[in-house]
């Protein structure tokens, strides 16, 4: 892990660079997983299940039986706090609902916006090395508050040919309607075009590796919306001399463990502190059972000293982190400049890990930079606006001079007649 002393504003943007794989070799793949999915549904589904996760199955959704079965297996512990997040989730997604105004523009003319849930929306929780039930919370409870009528979860089977039960129960609480074993490309091949088992949905959510992130924007070209650009996750940290060396190492190496492509980055204007920090990282990360993991994570992130605050506030806008943790003296005063980042962790005792699982904001975030113009996924994110207008006589009488003559401007004849003649009508 690199430490940056006092670099030069032009090298900026190479120093926040994040780390790249070159995926112009997936295209081909995932186009073909794709197509042969659109054509063969599940069958084509199924093969690919064999293909890549090693699974010969028979049924893709998930039945009864298995949900019940999944809830004996989760502890009383993991259930307890499951609801906990639950209890939180929905208070913080519930607030987010509020009236729209009606609006008189001008007399006679009343505008106003009716929010309606998407119909149909795709969950995608990925399997691989930890099983994201809380994955499944944050997306499947907002979807349900907002009114999803159907709300339709994808993740791949593991050798046993079962989900994970902490995924089924959490997707059993919250309100998933159909569940199916199904991974990978061709789990948003499904969901996207719709199989004989797997209903087509409207919008797809939901984190996955280079090949589901590859999927998600193909098929958002035409077939469905998906939630945001995604990539590797990330955490920046700004701390000064009263942070807490040991609490800045775990917020490093909690981030660190999600994959070799995550990145850490470290933002100070003490050089103290920055040397305490790779010591207590060095110290932490040994006890972690991914350490390799985690060091291959750590291999892609950097610590940085700045001359001052304002430099941190500068470099941390243009970096606009997926999760930012401000850790000094004047946080609330830090956090008021800033202007691009996915979710923000306010003070020495809020690790990013509360908002990952409990406190209720969501955790499906914007990264790779595209925090300067994507917020994270919120209630709005299952809900389209509608807009509606309506003229009285007055209306008419006020507005209609005023779009017969930009009609006219334009050359759009007919959009000038349709005025004109209720104009003169009344």
């Amino acid at each position: 892990m690199n430490t940056i002393k006092y670099p030069q504003k032009q090298d900026w943007a190479q120093l926040l660079q994040r780390p790249t794989f070159d995926n112009s070799s997936l295209t081909e793949t995932v186009q073909s997983v794709l197509n042969d999915v659109k054509t063969r549904g599940d069958e084509a589904v199924k093969e690919c299940e064999l293909k890549f996760d090693k699974v010969e199955l028979s049924n893709l959704q998930v039945t009864e039986a298995e949900i019940i079965e999944a809830e004996k297996l989760v502890s009383k512990e993991l259930k307890s706090a499951i609801l906990l997040a639950k209890s939180n989730i929905e208070k913080f997604h519930s607030a987010q609902k509020h009236e729209l105004p009606k609006v008189e523009t001008m007399p006679g003319v009343t505008c106003w916006q009716k929010a309606v849930a998407i119909e149909k929306v795709g969950l995608y929780v990925p399997g691989g090395t930890a099983p994201l039930f809380s994955t499944v919370l944050m997306l499947a409870i907002p979807a349900k508050i907002a009114g999803c009528q159907e709300i339709v979860l994808c993740s791949p089977p593991n050798k046993e040919r079962k989900i994970h039960p902490a995924v089924l129960y959490a997707a059993q609480i919250s309100g998933v309607t159909k569940i199916f074993k199904i991974g990978g490309i061709q789990a948003i091949g499904a969901m996207a075009y719709g199989t004989e088992s797997v209903p087509k949905v409207y919008k797809i959510f939901g984190p996955g590796n280079q090949y589901v992130t590859a999927a998600k924007q193909l098929v958002s070209l035409r077939d469905a919306a998906i939630d945001m650009p995604a990539g590797p996750s990330e955490v920046e940290v700004i701390a000064d001399h009263t942070a807490n060396p040991a609490f800045v190492a775990a917020d490093f190496l909690s981030q660190a463990e999600h994959g070799a492509d995550s990145q850490s980055v470290l933002l100070t204007t003490s050089e103290t502190l920055a040397e305490q920090v790779k010591v207590e990282i060095e110290k932490q990360v040994v006890q972690l059972p991914r350490v390799e993991l985690a060091r291959k994570s750590l291999a892609n992130s950097k610590i940085i000293v700045l001359s001052s605050i304002d430099e941190v506030i500068e470099m941390t806008n243009e970096y606009a982190p997926e999760h930012l943790i401000i850790s000094t003296e004047n946080y609330r005063d830090v956090a008021e400049r800033i202007t691009n980042a996915g979710s923000i962790f306010l003070g020495h005792l809020t690790p990013e890990s509360a908002g990952d699982y409990a406190s209720g904001t969501n955790h499906t975030l914007p990264t790779n930079g595209y925090a300067k113009a994507y917020s994270g996924v919120n209630l709005d994110s299952f809900v389209k606006k509608i807009t509606f207008q309506e003229l009285t006589k007055e209306g008419l009488r006020n507005i209609g001079e005023a779009v017969k003559v930009m009609a006219e401007a334009e050359g759009l004849t007919a959009h000038r007649e349709a005025m004109r003649l209720r104009v003169r009508k009344y």
